[in-house]
């Protein structure tokens, strides 16, 4: 019949929509990394998730919090993966290997975040620029711990101190958004492959 649907003509219902917090997450990535975050208002976020303000204050507390929360949930993906690539019963040196190339794949596959966040973490209240700083600061620590158990075995060369080591890779990480596109002539992994073989030419002795 016209105006029905495929699943209307079957007996099966729509899908559910997305949980609210997740609607208004997709709706202010897109915003952010569209408009920017200042230049983006909480009436355009509620609009495009099709919620109201009221909605947006009980999970978030504000826009500030979203744009915070966006960064967050990259960097706990990014943690729990380094977590367990460092962890894992292998030679450092494919440790090592494993989680430089994670976090290159992980940005790519998250672009929108790290673009957002890279663009406007300054914009963040000072606590929880604080907040960010240190958790940033964890993660590379156990990247650099990584480094150091290679250099203190041998396995690496320990001419270049450990913490420039991790500045010289998460530099390549950082610039990431600024010209990877998923339509260019290298996927991801490919990226992620070449990057992290960088690293280890670096560090063979």
């Amino acid at each position: 019949m016209p105006g029905e649907t495929a699943g209307d003509v079957a007996g099966e219902a729509a899908p559910a929509p997305a949980p609210v917090p997740q609607r208004l997450m997709a709706a202010a990535t897109r915003l952010f990394s569209e408009r920017g975050y200042d230049r983006t208002s909480v009436q355009e976020i509620v609009e495009a998730a099709g919620v109201t303000k009221g909605a947006l204050y009980h999970y978030f507390g504000s826009k500030d919090d979203l744009l915070h929360e966006i960064y967050g949930r990259l960097l706990r993906l990014q943690q729990d993966r380094l977590d367990a690539y460092a962890d894992a019963q292998e030679p450092v040196e494919e440790r090592l290997r494993r989680a430089a190339a994670d976090v290159v794949v992980t940005t790519i596959e998250n672009l929108d975040d790290a673009l957002i966040f890279f663009r406007s973490m300054h914009q963040l209240s000072p606590e929880k620029q604080k907040q960010v700083r240190a958790e940033r600061r964890h993660y590379h620590e156990r990247f650099r711990d990584l480094v150091a158990e290679g250099q203190r075995s041998g396995v690496f060369n320990a001419a270049t101190p450990a913490d420039l080591v991790v500045d010289y890779h998460f530099g390549s990480v950082h610039h990431l958004s600024t010209w990877y596109r998923p339509d260019g002539r290298l996927g991801p992994q490919e990226v992620a492959d070449h990057l992290a073989d960088l690293l280890l030419r670096a560090l063979r002795p």
